[in-house]
């Protein structure tokens, strides 16, 4: 299902100083940037923007309109197919169409940022680097690992790395945002903070009982709207409304700005190994600390005692609600800045894309290529 593999080309290394032709493909499912939900595409858009401003030359495959300042765009739906979100038609045929027009460009390298995208990366003459935004375990283990002949891997932070360090990794670099773009502010409102998709993983019921416990209104900004995030809602978030819960739907960028940077705190109750969790980089960028449960990368997106509070158990989520309270918003910002801006990780996958074209093949040399590391928080 890969493809008839081909030889890939090489060059010379690549000075830093030389622009590189980039190909990234966005997934399907929303525009490029996002207009509300969609993580994956606000970090393809953070990127694409650093890269051009670098002096690179990209080319986006996305879906939707044309709304970032890559040279090149191709569309591969005119509306993204949003409500089928997860479906392997619409997936398989971004994949197809991405594939045709790579075929055609004359490109450096290819960022592949879809799971079904990379099973054409065999019949390509240049490297492929794919960034695994989700799961690496299970079934997605089995396809990482007939993959790895053909593209190398980038995970998005080292606990999504450890849970199948036998994969073709050549590179961890963190999610990014525009930190400059995220309004700061010292002064807090009372209210507490949800934000994400209506899902167990993501877990709202248990926000809400935290904010409970500790006397707290709660604003609940998340996705709704397939059926499996309705019947959670109605299971587990409808029968603990209440006056203090205030639910305001899907948030758009300037809305989720609005509701961040005026809270006392962001909780994150996370119940999966979530590789990543974007809003708590966006909260602290607007000098908010983040309250979570030690699961995935929260040990290393949060400072604990510094940035928020890493709990781990229920009774200590809720505790730590009281203790982040006290934390400087300074330090929020601070941290934001140093590890999580997108130039931080502009420059890590810089250097995973030079590696790639010097080398021609996937595995393009030790581990810790375009790692990023978070002081006290490394390993």
């Amino acid at each position: 299902m890969t493809g008839t593999a081909v030889a890939r080309r090489s060059r010379e290394p690549v000075g830093s100083d030389v622009p590189l032709n980039v190909a990234v493909v966005a997934p399907p499912w929303f525009e490029v940037p996002p207009q509300g939900y969609g993580g994956i595409e606000s970090v393809v858009a953070d990127l694409v923007a650093v890269l051009v401003a670098r002096g690179h030359h990209v080319t986006l495959v996305a879906a939707g309109r044309s709304l970032t300042s890559a040279q090149r765009f191709v569309q591969t739906f005119v509306v993204p197919p949003t409500e089928r979100l997860g479906a392997a038609v619409p997936e398989v045929l971004h994949a197809a169409v991405a594939g045709a027009a790579l075929a055609d460009l004359d490109v450096d390298v290819v960022h592949d940022n879809t799971l079904a995208g990379p099973l054409l990366a065999a019949g390509r003459a240049v490297p492929t680097v794919v960034t695994s935004h989700g799961p690496v375990t299970g079934e997605y283990a089995r396809l990482y690992e007939r993959l790895s002949d053909s593209v190398g891997l980038v995970a998005i932070s080292r606990s999504q790395r450890a849970l199948n360090p036998g994969l073709n990794w050549v590179g961890t670099v963190h999610n990014g945002i525009d930190v400059a773009s995220y309004p700061f502010s010292r002064s807090k409102d009372d209210y507490l903070l949800w934000l994400g998709r209506f899902s167990h993983e993501k877990a709202p019921h248990l926000a809400i009982d935290a904010a409970r416990a500790v006397g707290a209104p709660i604003v609940l900004a998340g996705k709704v709207n397939e059926p499996c995030e309705h019947e959670y809602l109605d299971a587990m978030v409808a029968p603990r409304l209440g006056p203090d819960v205030e639910i305001v739907g899907e948030a758009d960028a300037g809305l989720k700005r609005q509701l961040l940077v005026r809270a006392r705190a962001l909780l994150f109750p996370i119940q999966w190994e979530e590789p990543f969790g974007i809003v708590m980089i966006e909260a602290m960028a607007c000098g908010t600390p983040v309250v979570a449960l030690r699961r995935g990368s929260v040990p290393e997106v949060v400072r604990h005692g510094v940035t928020g509070i890493v709990a781990d158990d229920f009774a200590s989520f809720v505790a730590g609600i009281d203790a982040a309270t006290d934390l400087d918003p300074d330090a929020c910002r601070r941290h934001a800045e140093r590890y999580f801006d997108r130039a931080v990780m502009g420059s890590g996958y810089e250097r995973i894309f030079r590696a790639a074209v010097e080398s021609g093949i996937p595995h393009v040399g030790p581990s810790r290529v375009g790692q990023s590391r978070i002081g006290a928080a490394a390993s």
